[in-house]
């Protein structure tokens, strides 16, 4: 497996395309910072061109470098959930290239994989980390899956066998006053809301009479 990382981060240093397994479903993965290879991952998904692609970090805190200004509430999720199957949408900083995302949010999440993680680290940069299939297709869990999809159309799939989650990501937009579940994924929407509850009683606790009713 260490000659297929190693193949892997070679593959992206210089422009290519790459899948691997994640701890939700396999990703399909090129430097962020490439514009090249993310307009590939694109064209290879057909994907269309005003959804943006997520990114892969490898720590929360190399989320200062994806978003500003970061909300309270994102920080608390990302203490609560990640490295996990959760995509945050933030503020997108303005140092980011514009072929990651045309509108004013990017999505975000830190994996719970070693292969995954260890492309990251060998990189240096944040990948991409879509789904490795055709838009509107299944999710691949297993390298087969992916070659089945996306056959020639990459450059090399990495085979960390049947991934754990088997589901992708759930997707929440903290850009807004309260958080919105955009994706129902492998986290429930209930401990999502169970999070943001504790954060108000954390933080703002005149804010969760409001919202739960006064419990006198």
């Amino acid at each position: 497996m260490q000659r297929e990382i190693e193949k892997g981060v070679r593959i992206l240093k210089n422009g290519g395309v790459v899948a691997f397994p994640t701890d939700t479903v396999y990703g399909l993965g090129a430097d962020a910072f490439n514009s090249w290879a993310v307009e590939r991952i694109y064209e290879i998904k057909n994907r269309p061109k005003h959804l943006q692609l997520p990114l892969l970090i490898a720590d929360t805190p190399q989320l200062t470098a994806m978003a500003d200004p970061i909300p309270e509430i994102a920080w608390f999720l990302a203490r609560r959930f990640w490295p996990g199957g959760l995509t945050l949408v933030l503020p997108k900083a303005d140092s980011l290239p514009t072929c990651l995302s045309t509108g004013p949010g990017i999505a975000v999440r830190v994996p719970n994989h070693p292969i995954c993680l260890a492309l990251i680290h060998r990189l240096g940069n944040p990948i991409i980390g879509t789904s490795a299939n055709v838009s509107g297709q299944p999710a691949a869990l297993t390298a087969d899956e992916v070659r089945q999809q996306l056959g020639e159309k990459i450059d090399f799939i990495i085979n960390g066998g049947k991934c754990p989650g088997g589901r992708e990501s759930t997707v929440v937009d903290v850009t807004r006053e309260s958080p919105l579940i955009l994706r129902q994924g492998i986290i429930p929407s209930y401990e999502i809301d169970k999070a943001y509850k504790e954060y108000l009683e954390l933080n703002q606790p005149q804010k969760v009479l409001r919202l739960f009713g006064d419990p006198r």
